[in-house]
C-alpha cells in the first residue's frame, strides 16, 4: 500500500495526475511544536521543510505496518524569517505585503518511510522574486483568489491568478506546489517499481 500522508489538495492533484494509486491518511503531528524545537536546535528552513516531510511520513507509517509512506512539507523563507498559511484575509495581506519586491525561498522535502525505516528523503529550493505591486493589484489578485490563498504559505499560489504578482520564478514548478514529484518518482523507480505499476482507482 501506497500512503500520502498528507490531506493537501494540491499533493493529491499532482499523485493522481502521475497515475499513482495511493490513499491519504493525515499525519497526526503538532508540525509547531515540532518546528519551534527544531528551530531552538539551531535548524534553518531547509532543515525544517525536511525535519517535517520525515515526521509525517513516520506518524503514518507506525500506524500502518508495511505500507510505503510519503511525507512532504514546505517551508518559506524571507531571510531568516519564516512565513506560514495565512489565517485570515488580513494576514495574508501583509504576507504579500512583506514579501512584495522581495525574492524568497520555498524549500520543499519529501521522504519515504516505512515501518521505522526511513528509506529515502530529499530536499529541494526554488527561489521566487515578486513585483512591487501596488495595493489595489493586490486586492484584485486576493479577490481572484478567493479562499484557496489562505491553504498556501506567503497568501499566494503561483499556479493561479497571483502569478501576476511575480517578477521572477526559479526551480521547479513542483518544487514550488509543495512536492517535488521527479525525484519522489525516480525514487520509487528504484525502491518500490510496483506502485508505478498499479491501476489508479477510479
Amino acid at each position: 500500500m501506497l500512503i500520502l500522508a498528507s490531506q493537501s489538495s494540491t499533493r493529491k492533484a499532482l499523485l493522481n495526475q502521475a497515475g499513482l494509486n495511493f490513499t491519504c491518511v493525515p499525519a497526526a503531528i503538532d508540525e509547531r511544536w515540532l518546528e519551534a524545537e527544531a528551530i531552538a536546535s539551531g535548524a534553518d528552513a531547509r532543515d525544517i521543510a525536511s525535519l517535517l516531510a520525515i515526521a509525517k511520513a513516520r506518524n503514518v507509517a507506525q500506524q500502518n505496518p508495511g505500507a510505503l509512506v510519503i511525507g512532504a512539507d514546505q517551508t518559506l523563507a524571507l531571510g531568516t524569517e519564516l512565513l506560514h498559511k495565512p489565517r485570515d484575509r488580513h494576514d495574508a495581506i501583509a504576507q504579500l505585503d512583506q514579501l512584495a519586491g522581495k525574492t524568497h525561498r520555498l524549500h520543499a522535502g519529501v521522504a519515504l518511510v516505512r515501518d521505522d525505516t526511513i528509506m529515502w528523503s530529499s530536499l529541494e529550493t526554488a527561489e521566487l522574486s515578486m513585483r512591487d505591486f501596488s495595493a489595489e493589484e493586490r486586492d484584485f489578485v486576493l479577490g481572484l483568489e478567493g479562499e484557496t490563498v489562505l491553504e498556501s504559505v506567503g497568501g499566494y499560489r503561483l499556479e493561479g491568478p497571483s502569478i501576476r504578482l511575480f517578477e521572477a520564478v526559479s526551480g521547479d514548478y513542483f518544487t514550488i506546489l509543495g512536492l517535488p514529484l521527479l525525484p519522489l518518482l525516480a525514487a520509487l523507480r528504484t525502491i518500490a517499481p510496483q506502485y508505478l505499476l498499479e491501476t489508479p482507482v477510479a
